[in-house]
């Protein structure tokens, strides 16, 4: 595959050629077009996504991380997104829609089909990491009066839209559309056409309540080895399946969550696609946070100032420049692991990450460094001391975040895991850096200090 297809990309949509635009989609793998679709313009995206029909969107769309989506589902025309997600399958549907804004939702699913949008409000209505939030509705259903002969006349005549769905099993209700049992499809191969699904179907299925979470879900395919599992609500009404495949995504996004919340990327995915601005300000947004804690912890050293000179203050402040380092190069790290499973970086791409994150740690820095001076000339009234300070912390956050974007990058190419190894560096590097950068600065101005 050629190394850089957003630029193929590009060429196509200038040329308003759809018919190759899509030819040339359609040859790309999900990792590729996701990366393709980010590296474009937004006035190409917007072009491209017009020229495509609402269900080739759709492919796109699916193809794309579900903060890419809503990006990009958020700056089309309503009634253009409408379409496109009428195309896409209910969970990824409700998914969508929960990403954007309040008003934008509604803008959206007021031009839908009414039924479609009906049955996208009640999705919404279900926590994310439950079995409702995760389940499909598009399902095989029938009731337990009807014939065998009936069902293999309804599957031949919608067959083409019955392909899509993942059917394993088919359900069977009763008048209430409560679930009554499950047929597995090769139930429907040997009794006679005249026969009623409620004399073959299994009685008593296995089910799932719609508030059902990931732990309770995730235990029982581990017990029960089935392609899927009805869900149902409060009335014993079938309102979906859960897929164990949509068990295991939920369960890891919902620990690479965990683990961006950890690193201090506030305000969910982040992409370097994403306008500097906004990246900047989600770091910082943990980032002033952590930088206050850090100064109620140094205020205990600061309790025996006036039995310190004036160069020993320095010391208060070293394991709050080396810990603010740190933080911001864990951000870069999280971020890089991130786009590497996602297939949107690969590890030779190293002059573009550091690019990308020497010009946000530029302007972290700075905010930091300000920050941090000021309080340290606050502490003593010393203006040099402030400088040392501040640069100190600005310099160290530029190499932390250079070094934590680069690190993943350069570990995986030699293949090694950057999970276990990114942290402990970025730790000991940013840790001696501060200190030198700090140590080093003083030194050069030390008579101003004292």
């Amino acid at each position: 595959m050629m190394d850089k297809p957003w630029d193929e990309l590009s060429h196509l949509i200038e040329q308003a050629e759809p018919a190759r635009v899509q030819d040339f989609l359609e040859q790309l793998s999900p990792t590729e077009t996701a990366r393709a679709i980010s590296r474009i313009s937004a006035s190409d995206q917007g072009k491209l996504f017009a020229m495509l029909s609402p269900a080739e969107a759709a492919d796109v769309i699916e193809d794309v991380s579900e903060t890419q989506a809503a990006d990009l589902i958020e700056e089309m025309p309503p009634q253009q997104a409408a379409a496109i997600i009428e195309e896409l399958q209910s969970d990824l549907q409700a998914d969508l829609l929960g990403e954007l804004d309040e008003e934008d939702a509604e803008a959206i699913l007021t031009r839908m089909d009414p039924e479609e949008a009906q049955e996208a409000r009640q999705f919404l209505e279900y926590a994310p990491d439950t079995a409702g939030g995760i389940m499909v509705s598009e399902l095989l259903c029938y009731r337990k009066d009807q014939t065998i002969g009936e069902v293999l006349a309804d599957l031949q005549a919608h067959r083409e839209t019955y392909a899509d769905y993942h059917v394993q099993y088919i359900y069977v209700t009763d008048t209430r559309q409560r679930l009554a049992g499950v047929l597995r499809m090769h139930d429907l191969l040997f009794p006679s056409h005249s026969s009623l699904l409620s004399k073959v179907m299994i009685k008593t299925p296995l089910k799932v309540a719609v508030n059902a979470n990931l732990e309770e879900l995730s235990d029982f395919f581990e017990q029960h080895k089935l392609f899927g599992v009805p869900v149902v609500d409060a009335k014993g009404r079938l309102a979906g399946v859960v897929l164990p495949e949509a068990v295991e995504e939920a369960t890891r996004k919902r620990s690479v969550s965990q683990f961006l919340g950890v690193s201090g990327i506030i305000g969910g995915e982040e992409f370097r696609t994403m306008p500097l601005l906004l990246r900047s300000g989600r770091r910082l947004s943990w980032l002033s946070i952590n930088i206050v804690l850090n100064i109620v912890a140094a205020s205990v050293i600061a309790i025996y100032q006036d039995t310190l000179s004036a160069v020993i203050a320095l010391a208060i402040f070293l394991p709050m420049i080396s810990d603010m380092s740190g933080c911001s190069g864990n951000q870069a790290v999280a971020v890089s692991m991130r786009e590497l499973t996602l297939g949107l970086v690969r590890p030779n791409e190293v002059l573009r990450v550091w690019a990308k994150e020497a010009s946000l740690g530029a302007i972290n820095g700075l905010a930091l460094g300000l920050l941090l001076g000021g309080v340290a000339f606050l502490y003593k009234g010393n203006p040099y001391l402030g400088l040392v300070v501040g640069g100190a912390l600005a310099a160290n956050t530029l190499v932390a975040v250079s070094l934590g974007g680069l690190l993943p990058l350069v570990l995986k190419r030699f293949k090694m895991d950057p999970a276990l190894v990114s942290g402990p560096i970025l730790t000991t590097v940013t840790d001696m850096c501060g200190f030198f950068f700090v140590l080093s600065f003083a030194t050069a101005i030390l008579p101003r200090l004292m």
